[in-house]
This record gives structure tokens, sequence and C-alpha cells, in this order.
């Protein structure tokens, strides 16, 4: 991103949501083709294969080259969302909604932790082995996800574990996954659920960036107060994660932690209009992305557990994948839109209001409907 400029951005982001969308019929050929117990280890092996390639690239004096920076920016964009997609259509397959509700907040733990641990490992493994050296590394980590991928298939299948009762593929269209979003209003529930998070995420990342300069002129110290927020996030998230997510959904339901955070976001957004300063932005951001990973993600997560095997791979990677960029990318237009009709600032939060009640209605449904599947 740094090596073709600002202005070139939305041309990669365009070129990652058409990716996107011609990945989609490719996986569905995928889960039609081969069983669900192969399915997920074949997949990082071709990843790990695609690391491997573009080091052997990058060693040849790719580093340079325009196009290969290019096609690695869009890789990483497709793979970070799709390898952590097909990882929870695995937990969807094999977990019943009892077993997601103890387990998937610990799941989730790791992921956070993981998200504390890459940064050092990265400061570790870099000084020895380069910067291109990284992605072997990365091939590394890929391999031993494989080998936990088969271990969990294997406790599975001895313990008679939802998902694997079947060898046979999953058959169906290699459309199935866009066409069974487009048909079900259960799964456009769950898309209008991401993309109003996905907006409301956008309406605060612009605040961030107009009054944190606003507040800190010394880029060091914007620096270190961005970096101690996320201190603060991860943190927060993976003792919520650990100790409270478990609990708190057996005792107060799907539904109560879904529309957790969208109550959240509609009086953080009240009170930054009413005081919009960075006391306030810092501490809504906190809450809100804590409460994302540790509560919204998980308990999004087992409404997935409620459908047939088909739609917990075709429908729910093209909504973790397809609809997540979609919802990105047109929450950034959305604003630019609004900025361009003459909205302030603070007018756009107090907008973010509203969009935060329809997403509560949304979450509200949907808690109701996955109750009645």
């Amino acid at each position: 991103a740094m090596q073709v400029g600002q202005a070139q951005l939305h041309e990669l982001f365009t070129a990652v949501f058409v990716t996107m969308l011609a990945v989609a019929p490719v996986f569905g050929w995928l889960t039609r083709t081969f069983p669900r117990q192969q399915l997920l280890p074949w997949l990082y092996a071709f990843f790990v294969a695609n690391l491997i390639g573009f080091w052997m690239v990058f060693e040849a004096g790719g580093t340079q080259s325009g196009l290969v920076a290019r096609a690695f920016f869009v890789w990483v964009s497709v793979f970070n969302l799709f390898a952590v997609s097909v990882v929870w259509s695995l937990m969807a397959d094999l977990f019943d909604t009892a077993q997601a509700q103890r387990l998937y907040g610990f799941i989730a733990a790791g992921g956070t932790a993981g998200a504390l641990a890459g940064p050092s490992l990265t400061a570790l493994f870099v000084t020895l082995v380069g910067a291109k050296g990284m992605l072997l590394v990365s091939a590394g980590f890929l391999l031993a996800t494989m080998l936990a991928v088969t271990r969990l298939r294997d406790w599975a299948a001895r313990t008679g574990a939802a998902g694997t009762a079947e060898e046979a593929p999953i058959g169906g269209s290699i459309w199935a996954g866009l066409t069974d979003v487009v048909r079900s209003p259960y799964l456009l529930g769950i898309c209008l659920f991401l993309f109003a998070y996905s907006l409301l995420s956008t309406f605060l990342y612009f605040q961030q960036a107009a009054l944190v300069p606003a507040a800190i002129a010394d880029s060091a110290e914007r620096t270190r107060l961005l970096a101690l927020v996320d201190v603060a996030v991860n943190v927060l998230t993976l003792a919520m994660q650990v100790f409270a997510f478990g609990a708190l959904i057996r005792k107060l339901g799907t539904t109560f932690m879904l529309c957790a955070m969208p109550v959240v976001s509609m009086v953080g957004f009240v009170a930054l209009a009413l005081a919009p300063g960075l006391a306030t932005l810092v501490a809504f951001g906190i809450v809100r992305r804590a409460g994302e990973y540790a509560v919204s993600k998980p308990a999004r997560e087992t409404l997935f557990n409620v459908l047939p095997p088909e739609q917990k791979y075709k429908a729910k990677n093209v909504i973790d994948t397809l609809v997540h960029r979609f919802g990105d990318t047109s929450s950034t237009w959305i604003f630019a839109g609004l900025r361009s009709a003459g909205w302030s600032l603070a007018g756009m939060t107090w907008l973010a209001v509203p969009v935060a009640g329809a997403w509560l209605a949304v979450a509200s449904w949907l808690g109701r409907q996955h109750r009645e599947r």
C-alpha cells in the first residue's frame, strides 16, 4: 500500500472486492467436490504454497515490482478474512448451540492471544530472518494450524460430534453461497447486522481521524495514545472472552448478547455528540471495540450453528468475506457522500444514533429467529 501510494488505494480495494466476488464460486466448487474432513487441511496447504511462492518471487527481486506489490496486497486482504472464516465454519459444523455458548468465548480468546503475540513474534523473528523471511515464518504457523484442525477433526470423530457423520462432500451449486444469502431473510439479517457494524465503525474511525490530531499535535504522542488504546482493548477483550462470555450468554441468551453492542453504540454516540472530546472518544472506542471482539463477534458466530451444513460453509464464507468487504467499502463511500453534501462530524454523530437503533432492531430479530430455529 505504501509502495503504490494513497492515490491508488481505492483501486486496490476495488481489486480486493472483485477478487472476493470471483473466489465465492470457487469456494462453492471446493465444498461441492471435497469432503469437509479434507477441505480445511487442503485449503491451508494451498495458502502455505502461496506464501512460499511469494517468498521465492521476493527472493528473486520481486519486491520492487508494482505488479507483485499489488498482487500481494490483494492476496493478504482476501486471505486474512478467508482463513478465519473457514475456521469458524468448522466450529459451526462441529459444535451445537449449547457447546458454542460454552466454548466460543475461549476459542475467540485464541484469536485475541494471537493478536497480542503476533507483533512481539514479528519483532523477534524479523531481526533474524528479515522481512521476506517472515513469509516462511507465517507458512510455519499455518502448518501448525493444519495440525490443529486435523486433531480437532479426530476428536470430533471419536466423540461423535456434529458434522462428522457424513464423509461425502457437501454438494450443491457453486453459487449456493450467494443465492442462499439473497433468498434467506435470516442470512440477509446477518448481512444487515454486519453492515450496520461496519457503517458505525467507519463513522467512529473518521471521528478519531479528526479529534486525535486536533487534541495532540505531536505524532509520537498520537502513536503512543493509539498504542495504549490497543493494549487496553486487547487486555479487556481477552479478560471478557475467558471469564465472562460463556457465563453471560448461557445466563442472558444470544439475543441479549447480540443487542449489547447496538445499545452501547447508541449511548456512546449520544455521549460523543454531547461531549465531543478526546476522552469521550477514547472511552467509547475501547468499550466498543472490546465488546465487538469479546461479545458481539462470538455471539454472531452462534447464529450459524442452526443452519444446514451447506450454509455453514458457503453462505457463511460469502458473509464473512464478500459482504464484510462490501460493508467496509460502501461505508467509506457513504461517509464521503455525506461530507460532500455538507454534513459535519457532529451531524453524522447524531445520525449514527438512529443507525444504531436500526442495528438494535436487527439484532433483536436475529436473536428471536435463532431461538426459534
